[in-house]
């Protein structure tokens, strides 16, 4: 039987462009999705495994669907996930966590307020983009009424609502980074720790230090009021509400599998809405399967809170499927291989390494336009070199989040970056030094990887052979 041949660099970059390629159209001049713009660079590569390296396609078939195992834990969590924010919205627990949240908000300490809010509405949600939407419109609108630059104000809702993206259990990119390097999804979220809370300490700081030369000035708390009047006309307020949430992270000091965890805080936020809320079993099962839909009469309450769902996690989920083919094809024809190892020629170290990992999310992250593409080729690309060093693969996850997630909102032409361009109406590029937590993170993760803080090293793995 003839052997496959082994890819060139030039011939496994062919998928690689078709694929920015086809983005940058298909994102920035056609207004779609990712999804067929990956489909293609699908064909593309699985053509040349084909054709040019000689690769039968079952084979190439079996390797995709392969790596399209690894994924299938977080798309189960992701789907508990839109059950667990339909039914913590229709309960009251988000809208509750949202209410209290505003409640910190002081003239003196605007920024580090506005930062510390959109982290807890984003941890609550586990989404930056509905942050940025809904509170973070409104607090634009408080910092202009006390003539702090725009770019300020948004660079702090930015680091806020990514703070809180990255590190609560209902975010996508926080369930898929531990799915492409192999780690398990809270032991992930207890690592990111180490780089994350100094890095948003430090972004505190300094937005206390701005924020010291606006103290004193009148607070325009009108928009806010609107919301917070807009959730409290609508929902029984209690901090009882905040129980269901307080239950699911005591589970997880217990050490209780993130699945079953989640579907009892699913569980909780159901009874919680017919005990609290008056909810019928009818609108609570719409609620877990469908997404909570309300019609308040208050736009920015509509907006922040007619989410979730089973249903709403299905786009997600088809793009984490294409992104693992693509992902699985590149691996099983060796061509993901022959790419890594360009880069991994100058990485001779944990920190080299990882600074490799964040300049390669990085460079996904302003070449392919997409943070969930900034998480999936790096993490098939360099998981074989942590097991080889020795590592850990939370710290893989970790370093995901640190370059692909962060960064991604950073870059105005990224999806991130063009969607708070739409809603916060300032450029990246003007909000940009101001988002503290962005950059900082990355810069930590590194200082730490080169001094070791936090690395645990264990035994190398043997160098995997790549499959024929």
């Amino acid at each position: 039987m003839k052997e496959p041949k082994k890819a060139s660099v030039g011939v496994a970059l062919i998928p690689v462009i078709v694929l920015i390629v086809s983005l940058f159209v298909g994102i920035l001049y056609l207004g779609a999705d990712a999804h067929i713009p990956l489909l293609i660079a699908i064909v593309v590569a699985g053509a040349i495994g084909v054709g040019v390296l000689g690769y039968k396609w079952n084979d190439i078939e079996k390797g995709a669907i392969e790596i399209i195992q690894m994924s299938m834990q977080a798309v189960l969590i992701l789907m508990v996930i839109g059950t667990v924010v339909g039914t913590w919205i229709v309960s009251g627990t988000v809208p509750a966590m949202i209410y209290y949240g505003l409640q910190i908000l002081s003239p003196g300490i605007f920024l580090v307020a506005t930062a510390i809010i959109c982290a807890i509405v984003s941890l609550a949600t586990g989404s930056s983009w509905t942050t940025a939407g809904t509170v973070g419109i409104a607090l634009m609108g408080v910092g202009t009424g006390l003539g702090i630059p725009n770019a300020i104000t948004a660079g702090a809702v930015v680091s806020g609502a990514y703070f809180g993206d990255k590190i609560s259990p209902l975010s996508d990119t926080t369930n898929l980074a531990p799915a492409m390097a192999g780690s398990e999804l809270f032991e992930h979220i207890k690592y990111m720790f180490y780089t994350t809370i100094p890095s948003f300490i430090i972004a505190l700081i300094i937005y206390g230090i701005i924020g010291y030369g606006y103290a004193g000035k009148a607070l325009d708390t009108s928009n806010l009021n609107i919301l917070l009047d807009g959730i409290s006309a609508n929902f029984y307020i209690s901090p009882i509400l905040l129980l269901p949430p307080i239950i699911v992270i005591a589970l997880v000091v217990m050490k209780i599998p993130a699945l079953p965890g989640l579907m009892a805080g699913s569980f909780l936020g159901a009874l919680f809405a017919m005990v609290f809320q008056k909810a019928s079993l009818g609108a609570v099962v719409e609620a877990a399967h469908y997404g909570f839909s309300i019609e308040s009469g208050v736009e920015m309450v509509d907006e922040l809170l007619n989410r979730g769902g089973l249903d709403s996690m299905m786009w997600t989920v088809s793009l984490i499927l294409l992104a693992m083919v693509f992902g699985g094809i590149m691996e099983k024809t060796g061509m993901l291989q022959v790419l890594a190892n360009q880069i991994l020629k100058l990485a001779k170290n944990t920190g080299s390494l990882v600074l490799a990992t964040i300049l390669t999310s990085i460079a996904i992250n302003i070449l392919a336009a997409d943070q969930y593409l900034s998480i999936v080729i790096p993490g098939r690309m360099y998981k074989n070199a942590y097991d080889e060093m020795g590592l850990e693969p939370r710290l893989l996850s970790r370093t995901l989040e640190d370059g692909g997630t962060l960064t991604s909102p950073l870059i105005p032409w990224n999806t991130c970056g063009a969607y708070m361009y739409s809603v916060l109406l300032v450029s990246p590029i003007a909000y940009a030094p101001y988002a503290f937590l962005n950059w900082i993170n990355p810069i930590v993760a590194v200082i730490f990887a080169y001094t070791g803080f936090s690395i645990v090293k264990g035994i190398p793995k043997p160098k995997v052979k790549p499959e024929i």
